[in-house]
């Protein structure tokens, strides 16, 4: 007994300093965020007054950041339509026996390895008109196509997303495959014997089994494209205009270029509330999925 309690205490005594560390990395600037939130503070002006709940009226008021709320659903959505479709596409192929199955594993997750900042700045020079690596592809189809991909609003949204989609759909694939290794190989074949195909397989015996944990990675990739700033960062700086600009690319744009930290603040106040919103759900949702 003595024993057990003096291990006890050394455990509390290792621990305790990083439960401290924790809560004041975590707990701290959430609190301090949500109270500059309240204040109007513009260091260019040297202006730090309490303003209450103006600023959060303000943000819904503002163009810009209603434009970068709707382009962020829209990103969202359509990387995350992407990821599933193409993801379980992908992990299905890579799913099968054939030579070389381990060699294009590896070759697969390398984008996923690269920094975001690289492939977005590389992809800025391939969607360039005169001499991009995507026009020079068209080309050999269309000689006469010519298109500025990243000064259109259209073309821009669908870039950003394509080059999203590209990089982190390897990893969505690679552990959607890993949830594949567990589905035994003796259900396809009872399927098979009661006169099922491939796609009635996939249906009733691939699809439920994958549910959870689709659902679950769907959540954590949702909550990364919401987060989402370095694409947009080195890609289109926001532009063209402010229309690919991501709503957490708004914040830090306010807070480290038009220093104009208190209205940032706002913003990443209703981004972490809305969140912390879609986390409940998406939990509440994967709970009520079964294996």
């Amino acid at each position: 007994m003595y024993a057990s309690r003096k291990y006890l205490a050394i455990a509390w005594i290792l621990v305790l300093p990083a439960l401290i560390i924790r809560v004041f990395t975590t707990i701290y600037p959430i609190i301090e965020t949500f109270r500059i939130s309240l204040y109007e503070v513009k260091l260019l002006q040297g202006i730090r007054e309490f303003v209450g709940f103006d600023n959060f009226i303000q943000l819904f008021q503002d163009s810009k950041v209603i434009t970068s709320m709707g382009f962020t659903v829209i990103f969202v959505a359509g990387s995350m339509i992407g990821h599933i479709v193409l993801g379980i596409a992908l992990a299905l192929i890579l799913n099968m026996k054939f030579a070389g199955q381990k060699i294009l594993r590896t070759i697969v997750l390398l984008p996923w390895a690269m920094p975001m900042v690289v492939i977005a700045m590389a992809s800025k020079w391939a969607f360039n008109n005169d001499y991009g690596l995507i026009n020079d592809f068209v080309r050999w189809f269309n000689p006469d196509f010519n298109l500025d991909w990243l000064i259109h609003t259209n073309t821009a949204r669908f870039a950003v997303i394509a080059v999203d989609l590209w990089k982190d759909l390897p990893f969505f694939a690679i552990l959607v495959l890993a949830g594949l290794q567990f589905i035994s190989a003796e259900m396809y074949e009872a399927a098979k014997i009661d006169g099922a195909g491939p796609i009635r397989s996939f249906i009733s015996i691939t699809l439920p089994m994958l549910s959870r944990n689709i659902l679950v990675l769907s959540i954590f990739f949702t909550m990364w494209r919401i987060t989402s700033f370095d694409i947009v960062y080195a890609m289109t700086s926001g532009g063209p205009g402010e229309s690919t600009a991501l709503i957490a690319y708004r914040v830090t744009t306010e807070a480290f270029t038009n220093l104009n930290t208190g209205y940032a603040a706002s913003i990443a106040v209703v981004l972490f509330l809305v969140m912390a919103l879609l986390s409940w759900l998406s939990m509440s949702a994967a709970k009520r999925v079964d294996y």
